[in-house]
Parts: C-alpha cells; structure tokens; sequence
C-alpha cells in the first residue's frame, strides 16, 4: 500500500476513475433532463459509468502504470461501499434476507460445480480449466478462481481463460439481468434481488446489477437483497473451496498439500456490512440514537452514509469499465468461451426456476 501512495500512476489511476464517474453522473443526469424531458434521468449513472470506462480503455492506450490505481477501485474502494452499505438495512433485515437466500444460493452452487465439471470434461477441456470455471460462475467470479487455482495446481493461462469467461459472461449479465429481472418479477423487486444475487458472477457485477435495477425501476429493496444474496454466496467459499482442494488431492504429495486459512477466507468487507447493520440496528432504537443524536441528525448519518457508499460504487463501476478489454474476448479461445456460456446460462436458468416456484413462499415464511 505505501508503495502504491508514492507511485504517480497509481494516483493517476484513480484519478480517471473519479473522472470518468463524475462525467458519467454528469452526461446521465444532462441527457435524461435536457435532452430527453424528464423530471428524473432515467438514464443509469452506473450503466454510463461502465461504458465511459469502457469506451475510453478501448480507444486511448492507457499506461500499464495506471492499472494499480484501477484495481483499487474495483477491489478496496468497491468493498468500502458494499460495506457502508450495510447501514440501509437493520441485522433483523439481514438475517432475514441471509436465510431466504441460502438455499437458492447452495442449490445453484452445487448444480453449477457438478454440471459445468462434466461437461468441461467432456469437451476435452483440462479438469483444472473446468474446475476454475465452476467456481468462479457458482460462488464469485474471480476471487474464488484465484483462491482455488494454488489447490489445485492450475497454471496461468488457465487462470486467465478463466478470469477472462467470468468477466465477459458476468459484464453481459450486469447490463441483461436487471431488465430481464423486471419482465419475470416487474411486482416483487425482491425477487429480482434475489435473481441477481444468484445468478451474476462478480461482487461488482452484482452490486452494478442492483444499482441499475434500483435507479431504472426505483426499488432499492432489489439491492438490498442482492448484496445480502451475493456475501451469502461469498461465504460459501469457505466450504467449497476446501472441497475442490480435496477432490484433486490424487494430484499432490503428502508433503504438497496446501494449508488451508479459513479465517482469511472470510471476506472483510462482509464483516464490515454485518458491523454497519448492527449499527443501525442499535441507532435505530429509542428516540435518541445511542445517547448523543436526536432523531434528525441519526437520519442525516444515514443519509451521509448511504450517499458516501453509492459515491465509491460508482467510481469502482467506471473502474470496471477502464479495465475491460474488448480483445480479451478474442483470447479465451472457443471451447472455455463456450463453457463460460453454458455456465452462466445454467446458473441464471436455475435461479430463475427455483426462485420463481419456491421463494414467494419462503419469503412468506420467514419474513
């Protein structure tokens, strides 16, 4: 990190990404108002911001020094928001919306794992490329290929097929899944959380998904469920993770097998979320929140808050775009491309099917 502080890119980096969210807010705002007649843009700030960043990476040849900067937006700067995000919603909420979506999220991953497996198989393509796959369209994108790969002794360039499916299936479905979540469940946005939550690959994916549905269809409950959705998910690394580390076990020596930290495997930021809903949980008792504030100012807190969150998830989305690469798509190759396809589709089609026959009830149940 300090390294980091004392290198110009690195500030430079992070610099376009504020650029280009600013701008994004801007052009949003200016083309729904002035040029389309609204009251209120419809126009997605966080959509823009995307395609800015994605327009300006494609066009302009930016400085490799500037990546740094870009993947602090999109990791530390992305998880302070989900974190600070965690004050819209009480631990009542939480808790909640955490056993509502738990066996959607066990159900996708445990067909996602076997199903994509097989098939990659099938298609000739190497266990340790399928295995990556699997878990990074069931769990979390990236992260979880990254974690896995040391298991199960995958080399770069199967790191990188894999990365590169995952980040082009799950942009796709960043920009998709919002609308389609409209069409099936236009009256029950938590449904639509629900349905974004499982079925988008990336922390960033989904979080971008739920902002996009929250600002087009005015149903901030369908981000709420979405990120409760999707750290339900990314606690499920603990377990599968090991699991794929053992399945290949045949592969390493006794003196081989990795050590496994499963108290780092707890994501940081999903502790902070819990920490922010307990706060709010605690301040929203009694007429004067914790002793010191009255009422007003509590809700001003919150707001402040709130706003702070939507502010740095923004600037991780235009990070995003700066970061994606339209040639990428040309160097995963046809077999992984297809592979990611099937992934993707299987676990957004039973997602769909799942919530639509069983969570109207669960959620009845439980809430």
């Amino acid at each position: 990190m300090i390294k980091n502080l004392r290198s110009p890119g690195w500030w430079l980096g992070i610099s376009l990404a504020l650029f280009v969210s600013i701008m994004a807010d801007y052009i949003a705002t200016w083309f729904g108002v002035v040029v389309l007649g609204f009251v209120k843009s419809p126009i997605s700030t966080i959509m823009m911001a995307i395609f800015l960043g994605m327009l300006i990476a494609n066009i302009i040849k930016l400085p490799k020094s500037f990546q740094p900067g870009f993947r602090s937006c999109t990791v530390t700067i992305l998880q302070i928001g989900i974190m600070l995000l965690g004050i819209r919603l009480s631990l009542t909420g939480v808790g909640q919306f955490t056993l509502v979506a738990l066996p959607f999220v066990i159900i996708a991953i445990a067909v996602g794992l076997f199903a994509v497996g097989l098939l990659g198989r099938y298609m000739g393509l190497s266990r340790q490329l399928c295995s990556l796959i699997a878990v990074g369209t069931s769990i979390c994108g990236c992260t979880a290929i990254i974690a896995t790969a040391p298991l199960i002794k995958a080399n770069e360039s199967e790191v990188s097929y894999a990365v590169a499916c995952i980040t082009i299936f799950g942009l796709v479905a960043m920009f998709v899944y919002p609308v389609l979540a409209h069409q099936v469940f236009a009256t029950q946005p938590e449904l639509a959380g629900l349905f974004l939550g499982t079925s988008i690959h990336e922390t960033a994916q989904v979080t971008g998904a739920g902002m996009i549905y929250e600002a087009q269809y005015n149903a901030p409950v369908a981000l709420d469920v979405a990120t409760v959705t999707k750290l339900v998910r990314n606690l499920c690394m603990i377990a599968v993770i090991p699991l794929i580390g053992i399945l290949y076990s045949t592969d390493q020596t006794k003196d081989d097998k990795r050590k496994i930290n499963y108290l780092a495997a707890i994501p940081w930021f999903i502790v902070g979320f819990a920490f922010m809903s307990a706060v709010r949980s605690f301040g929203d008792i009694g007429d004067k929140p914790f002793g010191i504030f009255n009422l007003s100012q509590w809700n001003e807190i919150i707001s402040f808050i709130k706003e702070t969150a939507e502010r740095f998830l923004l600037l991780a989305m235009a990070a995003v775009g700066l970061t994606t690469m339209f040639a990428g798509i040309i160097k995963i190759g046809m077999r992984p491309f297809l592979l990611g396809f099937f992934a993707a589709a299987l676990i957004g089609g039973i997602s769909y099917v799942l919530i639509s026959i069983f969570a109207v009830d669960l959620i009845t149940l439980l809430i």
